[in-house]
């Protein structure tokens, strides 16, 4: 494995072997028995990824599209929506609400907490006529998890309102059964725990939400999940495919497959876990109240600048890891479990983090401090 560059960001990722072999495959036709046979695969086992018996859809866009897919081919002008804000991706879906006319009834949560379902159940009593409630899953922004099965279970109460949820950050990392949870829309993104470049949006919708669908007057072209569905019954994709991240897709799933995808969401738990252990040993605190195992969010030592860890990071060690945005910027640093990543390179991670919190304090981290947590991580990995 080339470990000359380590990328430990909520997205993208480091890419397995498997993969970077596909990507550099020759390219073929989209149109073509070869391809078809391999979109028809993938489509067909990524309904397990999203535990839904309903159809998935590929389109060759990032996540935001993928948001932006499920919001116009269920949401009307003047529809009133419900959106969860607990961060950067939560203000975005809001934003989009407004382009597309409709009327956006923003639930601010404070960042690092989770939405209490107490609060959107006295909402949905009170404002009368929601059509949409909208909540991501993870909020790769602040590195929390919100309790959709809670939410889903609540919201499915209701006949005449969808519940549309931001899987991107979610979505392969850790269970999230879109029939089950009574999920009326579901995203996920390439560049995360499906382990690719991004360019690509995952989604799927329910049965309750294509009768919405259906009889939806807002304007769709490129996002009009009818025509896809068209197209994908005769094997094909309704504009030009990306032949070459759906090839490396059904790779991974392959591999998904070798192994089940429960081994992925443990995988994903364990570097969730080996994180927050050995970063708190260094100093840092969770910022998030419930943490997501996709990513870690950490508040950085006092006096210390979070972004300036990151730079050094990358600088001296070519290891990417992301800053806080907005309010947080500066405040904590952002670590992803997603992707193809060794035992080695998360142990480094802590290290050189111990190295760069030396730097800029030599009251961080001795040498015989980080002698011990070298030799505290080599005990847990064995374990694992």
């Amino acid at each position: 494995m080339d470990t000359a560059y380590n990328v430990l960001a909520p997205g993208p990722v480091n890419l397995h072997p498997r993969v970077r072999e596909a990507l550099a495959l020759p390219m073929i036709h989209h149109r073509t028995p070869e391809f078809d046979k391999i979109l028809n695969r993938v489509l067909s086992r990524l309904k397990s990824v999203f535990a839904t018996q309903q159809p998935v859809f590929i389109l060759s866009a990032t996540g935001s599209g993928g948001m932006e897919a499920l919001l116009v081919n269920t949401m009307q002008a003047g529809d009133k929506v419900l959106a969860i804000d607990s961060g950067k991706f939560g203000e975005r879906w809001c934003e989009m609400v407004k382009v597309f006319g409709g009327i956006p009834l923003q639930h601010k949560v404070p960042w690092g907490q989770a939405v209490k379902v107490n609060d959107i159940e006295a909402l949905l009593e009170k404002q009368k006529n929601i059509r949409i409630v909208l909540c991501q899953s993870c909020e790769t922004s602040t590195g929390v998890v919100h309790p959709i099965e809670k939410l889903g279970a609540l919201i499915s109460k209701y006949p005449d309102t969808l519940f549309l949820v931001d899987g991107i950050t979610a979505l392969g990392a850790f269970p999230l059964p879109m029939d089950e949870w009574h999920i009326d829309g579901l995203v996920g993104g390439s560049q995360k725990a499906f382990m690719l470049p991004t360019g690509l949006t995952l989604f799927s919708f329910s049965q309750k939400a294509w009768q919405k669908i259906e009889q939806n007057p807002t304007p769709r072209f490129y996002f009009d999940v009818r025509k896809e569905l068209s197209a994908n019954k005769n094997g094909e994709t309704f504009f030009s495919s990306n032949v070459t991240l759906i090839r490396a897709l059904d790779v991974v799933l392959d591999l998904i497959e070798e192994n089940g995808i429960q081994f992925l969401y443990r995988e994903i738990h364990n570097r969730a876990q080996f994180t927050r252990t050995f970063a708190q040993r260094l100093g840092f605190t969770l910022y998030a109240e419930a943490p997501s195992d996709s990513l870690t969010a950490l508040v950085v030592p006092s006096g210390i600048d979070g972004q300036k860890i990151r730079a050094r990071l990358e600088e001296k060690f070519k290891i990417t890891i992301m800053g806080g945005q907005d309010q947080a910027k500066g405040k904590i640093i952002r670590i992803g479990h997603m992707g193809y990543i060794s035992w080695t390179q998360m142990k480094d991670l802590i290290l050189k983090l111990g190295d760069i919190l030396h730097e800029m304090n030599p009251s961080f981290c001795s040498s015989e401090q980080m002698l011990q947590l070298a030799q505290q991580m080599d005990a847990k990995i064995a374990t694992l």
